[in-house]
């Protein structure tokens, strides 16, 4: 299934978290935070001005980015979990 995001919407796949700690301890599922780091799968056209412009987006198709702990909507494309959120719930693109 495609999915376009709408205007400064993101869709994100969050990237995979290391289930081990540094001394070889195996860290259960329900002790997991989810990760607030992902890499942007789709993007909308970016948000409308007052003057009917549309401003683009900062993010880029491909960015690994990171984002708010509680941002967002959590949806199911191809029973995999994936992220839509907005472009100001990113907090920075790493490199």
């Amino acid at each position: 299934m495609k999915v376009q995001p709408l205007y400064d919407r993101l869709l994100i796949k969050r990237v995979e978290e290391i289930a081990k700690t540094a001394g070889g301890l195996f860290i259960p599922d329900a002790a997991k935070e989810k990760p607030q780091e992902g890499r942007v799968i789709a993007t909308g056209r970016g948000k409308r001005a007052d003057g009917g412009n549309v401003l683009g987006l900062t993010v880029a198709l491909g960015d690994r980015v990171l984002f708010t702990k509680h941002s967002g909507d959590e949806i199911q494309i191809d029973g995999e979990p994936h992220l839509i959120i907005r472009e100001d719930d990113v907090l920075a693109v790493l490199e």
